[in-house]
């Protein structure tokens, strides 16, 4: 790409602090703007052309990137975590903010993040709608339980939050009335998140059986571990599965050991935990499944007649590897934690092997 003018932007919701360098004669255009696209769109236009644009992936979202692309101009969106600022630079401003920017595209050293689609970044939207919803229900249970744990009443009558659990919760009174609405409120709360979670995981599963990202969730569905929420999660935040490879997908999702190395000495620490985070705790629960012995269930059976045999005989064969690995950690007593975080990383190639599968 190249450019004349080089644009940085520091958006913010209710400004826009803009930096222009001209590249040719090193003029600096600085300017503060509203939100306003049209606006911005009418400074760009008077910068000596071509002009291109870049500004850090943020809360603002990708709408001012599509906007800018739809009119012509060349707009990077910056991954915040790869952009280079000198160590001793402790002074930031939105003005240096924007100059740096600027600086860093004119010396084309912008790490571009992958701009998703309106479609996949609605379906991203709803896939964590869903997280929170499970976490919201994970607090809501826990209210409940530790509400009744003071007052000496736990459940011993087999896996709670089951129907049978939930006729015992209705059934208790208490004669104080702070206390028994206290009760009320907090077990209304949790039958109110459940039916949301319900909710969505319908709309979940429906889109997964029919959207543009139905092949993929087919495919990677082969796989235990991997239902249809979790597939399709997979799915939406990574997108594009072809701009990453078998070998880089883990230091992608930041399953990838630490390492500080220095001379003859090396030194591994935890993984670096960068990249999709929601990628990383699928793919975290995802492999805990690969530990009991392989004996392919009904559910997974179904999931196999869906897809087509080479995907069936991928997912079968990576289903193998992977509980081998499991017995391979077990018996050199590998702390599970570890290990499952190191299947995680494998798994994570497997997916990507069959989300590119051709069918």
């Amino acid at each position: 790409m190249y450019q004349r003018t080089s644009v940085g932007l520091d958006v913010h919701a209710r400004s826009v602090v803009a930096c222009g360098l001209d590249g040719e004669t090193g003029k600096v255009v600085e300017r503060r703007l509203t939100p306003q696209h049209t606006e911005l769109l009418d400074w760009i236009r008077k910068l000596p052309p071509p002009v291109a644009v870049t500004y850090e992936a943020g809360p603002t979202g990708y709408g001012l990137a599509r906007f800018l692309d739809s009119e012509g101009v060349a707009c990077l969106v910056a991954a915040p975590s790869k952009l280079q600022r000198p160590p001793g630079d402790r002074v930031k401003t939105d003005m240096r903010d924007a100059r740096h920017l600027a600086k860093l595209l004119h010396l084309e050293q912008i790490v571009a993040v992958k701009i998703p689609s309106p479609e996949q970044e609605a379906a991203r939207d709803l896939v964590r709608a869903r997280e929170d919803v499970r976490a919201d229900l994970m607090s809501a249970r826990h209210r409940v339980s530790k509400l009744l744990l003071r007052q000496g009443l736990v459940y011993y009558g087999g896996r709670a939050w089951t129907c049978e659990h939930e006729r015992w919760l209705r059934s208790h009174k208490f004669a104080s009335l702070g206390l028994q609405l206290a009760y009320e409120t907090a077990f209304d709360t949790m039958l109110a998140t459940v039916d949301r979670r319900d909710r969505l995981d319908t709309a979940i599963a429906a889109m997964a059986a029919d959207s543009t990202f139905t092949p993929v969730v087919t495919r990677l569905a082969c796989l235990r571990g991997v239902s249809t929420l979790t597939a399709f999660g997979l799915a939406v935040e990574i997108g594009d599965w072809h701009r990453l490879t078998g070998r880089s997908i883990g230091a992608y999702l930041g399953l990838v050991p630490s390492e500080t190395s220095s001379g003859q000495s090396r030194s591994q620490g935890s993984i670096t935990k960068t990249g999709n985070g929601h990628v990383r705790r699928l793919l975290i629960e995802a492999a805990w499944h690969h530990r009991p012995p392989y004996r392919p269930g009904v559910t997974l059976r179904r999931r196999w007649d869906l897809a087509s045999p080479a995907a069936r005989a991928r997912g079968q064969h990576g289903n193998r590897r992977l509980h081998a690995r499991w017995l391979s950690f077990d018996e050199r007593r590998k702390r599970v934690t570890v290990a499952n975080t190191a299947i995680a990383r494998e798994l994570a190639g497997w997916c990507w092997s069959l989300a590119v599968l051709e069918d």
